[in-house]
C-alpha cells in the first residue's frame, strides 16, 4: 500500500487542550501538502481555519467530546455551530452513562437527532469501545445503523484503550451496508495503518501518520 492510498484514509488529528494555534497551522499545512482526509481539530479554530484556508482542508471538529455525557439539546447546538462555522464533519460521542444504563432507544435518538442537526455533512459516532462490553458494541452497532450515521468509531483516544482488530470485525459483523468505520486511539505504526485499512476502516483518527509515513519514506519505504 502506497503513501498516497493510506494517507486519503487519515483525519490527521490534533485534540490536545493545550494545541496553539500555531500547532493547528501546522497540521493544516501538513494535510494541504500530504492530501488526508481531514483535519480533526477542536471546535474553537474551526472559524479560523476556514477564513485562511477554505476549502484546501477539509475540517473535522468533534462534539460532546471526550466523554460524551452532555445532553442531547447541547450536543445539537455544538454541532449545528460547527457546521455554521465551517466544518464539514462532526465526530460525536455517545453518552456512555445511557448505554450502561441499557437505555439503547436513548442512545439511537441522540445519535438521530445529532443527523438530523448536521444534515449532508458527515456524522462519526465514537462508541469508546474500551468501556464496553461485547454486548453493548453489539447494540451500539444496531444504534448507529438505525439512527442513519454514516460512521461508528471505535474510541476518543482519550479512554483507556484505542482500537482493535477484534473490534473492527465485530463491527463488520453488526453494522448496516452504508454505515462506515473509523478506528482511532493507539495507531502507532505505519503497518498499524496498513493492517486497519485492510481490513476495512475507510477513515483512521491519529496525529501521528504524516510523522510515521516520512519516517518510512527516510528509510526507502
Amino acid at each position: 500500500m502506497n503513501t498516497a492510498e493510506i494517507l486519503k484514509h487519515v483525519d490527521h488529528t490534533l485534540l490536545k487542550p493545550i494545541a496553539t494555534w500555531e500547532d493547528i497551522q501546522k497540521i493544516c499545512d501538513e494535510s494541504i501538502e500530504y492530501n488526508t482526509a481531514s483535519i480533526c481539530i477542536p471546535s474553537c479554530y474551526i472559524s479560523r481555519i476556514n477564513e485562511k484556508y477554505g476549502d484546501k482542508v477539509n475540517i473535522c471538529t468533534v462534539v460532546g467530546f471526550p466523554l460524551g455525557y452532555s445532553t442531547t439539546e447541547a450536543k445539537v447546538l455544538e454541532a449545528k455551530q460547527a457546521i455554521e462555522n465551517g466544518a464539514n464533519e462532526i465526530d460525536m460521542v455517545i453518552n456512555i452513562s445511557d448505554v450502561k444504563n441499557g437505555d439503547y432507544d436513548k442512545v439511537t435518538a441522540e445519535i438521530k437527532a445529532l443527523k438530523e442537526a448536521v444534515g449532508d455533512k458527515i456524522l462519526k459516532v465514537i462508541i469508546e469501545t474500551c468501556y464496553l462490553t461485547e454486548e453493548e458494541k453489539i447494540a451500539m452497532c444496531k444504534s448507529v445503523t438505525d439512527a442513519g450515521a454514516d460512521y461508528i468509531k471505535t474510541s476518543t483516544g482519550f479512554g483507556t484503550g484505542g482500537a482493535t482488530i477484534e473490534d473492527i470485525k465485530l463491527f463488520k459483523q453488526h453494522i448496516g451496508p452504508n454505515v462506515k468505520i473509523k478506528a482511532a486511539g493507539g495507531v502507532k505504526t505505519v503497518e498499524d495503518l496498513e493492517m486497519f485499512i485492510t481490513e476495512g476502516c475507510e477513515r483512521i483518527g491519529t496525529s501521528s501518520a504524516i510523522n510515521l509515513i516520512k519516517g518510512k519514506e527516510a528509510q526507502g519505504y
